[in-house]
C-alpha cells in the first residue's frame, strides 16, 4: 500500500485568522474548496507532486484543537517553518529536534489550538 494518507482537514473556528496563519508559515495561497455549507481552503494539490492534500474546514459541530490525530508538513528546513509559525501568531510546542537517520521534526500550536508537526531532512 505506499503512502496510506490521502487527505487531511484541519478543523478551524476563525477561518480568516487560520488562513493567515498557514499562508504565513508555508509561503503559499490556499484555494477556496468545497460546498456552500462547509467553508474549506485547500492547501496546493497536484497528481505529481508527492504527499497528500487536505485543506482548513470550517464546520458547524467540528472544534479545533489537539484531539488525537497529528498531520506532518514536509519542509525544507522545518526550524525555518517552526520561526515562521511563532511570527504568524503560532505557539512553539518543541523547537526542532533530531529524530536521527530520519530527520528532524518541530511541534507547534496553531492559531486555532491544532498542534501539527513540521519535518524536514536538515
Amino acid at each position: 500500500m505506499g503512502n496510506p494518507v490521502g487527505w487531511f482537514e484541519i478543523y478551524v473556528q476563525d477561518m480568516n485568522r487560520a488562513k493567515k496563519f498557514y499562508e504565513s508559515v508555508f509561503e503559499t495561497k490556499l484555494e477556496k474548496l468545497g460546498p456552500e455549507d462547509i467553508e474549506m481552503w485547500a492547501f496546493n494539490m497536484t497528481q505529481e507532486n508527492y504527499g497528500a492534500s487536505g485543506a482548513l474546514v470550517k464546520m458547524e459541530g467540528t472544534p479545533s484543537g489537539f484531539a488525537g490525530t497529528l498531520v506532518y508538513f514536509s519542509c525544507e528546513d522545518c526550524g525555518i517553518e517552526a520561526a515562521r509559525a511563532e511570527k504568524a501568531g503560532g505557539k512553539i510546542f518543541k523547537p526542532k529536534f533530531s529524530i536521527g537517520e530520519y530527520g528532524f521534526i518541530a511541534l507547534l500550536h496553531d492559531t486555532e489550538g491544532n498542534m501539527i508537526g513540521l519535518h524536514s531532512m536538515a
